[in-house]
């Protein structure tokens, strides 16, 4: 498994498809994932990344004015689910996805039907979830990712996916929910590692250390251990780098020395446990790295001016 996969899986991404539409020319919607899409599939998420898979046709994507056009066997993925108009051609007049939505009787996937009876676009509409807020990927992400799955490393086990969710959809059945999960990881996989392979090699931050090689490794490492007593020499090691030669690759790609990383990392898991009121305070000092719940209020309280408890608390004021 990649450094991109394993940190991804390190923050517990859950996945699935839960609306097919067909439209047709000319037609637009505004569109915008809500907590409830996902409930199926897990509790209620913190962050949500919805994406589109075109089958057949084309359509265009615009989120504050930028537009994408996407044809068929393209993805198009909207990392911080932004409100956004699905159309035929731009300036349509958008309606209300949500009020065209038909529920499926029983088990099945919510379906739309709309359009002026033009040209088609059948599409599936998917999310990537998480229960935590704090993730770096998504902040180091644009608004909007293109990904065309036929030219993707995964390319023949999406096509293959994908194939198979038509033709369950064709004769009206849901897709195996593992399949379509593990599909909606691998897209976002792809696109991301698509679209960091494209980045200028002068830039720094968190997917330029992930392109690395071992600072990815390091990166993997730090996420999906949180609570491993990591130290340079320790996470050096792990990478087969010396000390100073690790220190300052990590710094200039990702722009912190690493434990300043992990520092900020750790803390910022510990606000969400906070603000979702997962375990008291020692509990969350402990499963996010830290051996005492002194040195866990002492550090989050130079961070973030309070200490645990007192930040908790104003949450309600």
């Amino acid at each position: 498994m990649d450094a991109l996969s394993q940190v991804l899986r390190s923050v517990r991404l859950t996945g699935g498809v839960f609306l097919e539409a067909r439209f047709t020319a000319p037609w637009c919607v505004r569109s915008q994932l809500t907590p409830e899409d996902c409930t199926p599939y897990m509790t209620v998420p913190a962050q949500i990344l919805a994406y589109h898979f075109v089958i057949g046709g084309r359509l265009v994507c615009e989120v504050d004015g930028e537009t994408i056009e996407v044809g068929a066997g393209e993805v198009i993925l909207l990392p911080r689910n932004d409100v956004h108009d699905l159309a035929s051609a731009t300036g349509l007049k958008p309606v209300k996805a949500g009020d065209l939505v038909q529920r499926p009787e029983g088990e099945g996937l919510a379906r739309i039907v709309h359009g002026g009876g033009g040209e088609e676009t059948h599409l599936v509409c998917g999310f990537l979830a998480s229960e935590e807020a704090y993730n770096p990927l998504i902040a180091s992400l644009p608004r909007m990712l293109k990904l065309d799955i036929r030219r993707g490393a995964s390319r023949d086990w999406v096509e293959a996916s994908v194939r198979f969710a038509a033709r369950e959809l064709a004769v009206g059945r849901f897709a195996s929910s593992d399949i379509m999960s593990r599909l909606s990881e691998l897209l976002l996989v792809e696109a991301v590692r698509d679209y960091a392979a494209g980045l200028d090699g002068s830039q720094s931050g968190w997917l330029a250390g992930l392109q690395d090689r071992q600072i990815g490794q390091a990166l993997a490492l730090l996420h999906s251990r949180i609570e491993a007593p990591w130290t340079i020499d320790r996470l050096a090691g792990e990478v087969s780098m010396s000390r100073s030669a690790f220190v300052d690759r990590f710094t200039g790609l990702v722009g912190l020395p690493p434990i300043r990383y992990l520092t900020q990392w750790r803390l910022g898991v510990a606000k969400e446990k906070l603000r979702s009121g997962k375990g008291n305070i020692a509990q969350i000092a402990h499963a996010v790295g830290y051996d005492s719940e002194v040195a866990f209020n002492r550090a989050f309280k130079r961070e973030f001016g309070l200490p645990p408890a007192r930040w908790r608390d104003n949450l309600d004021n």
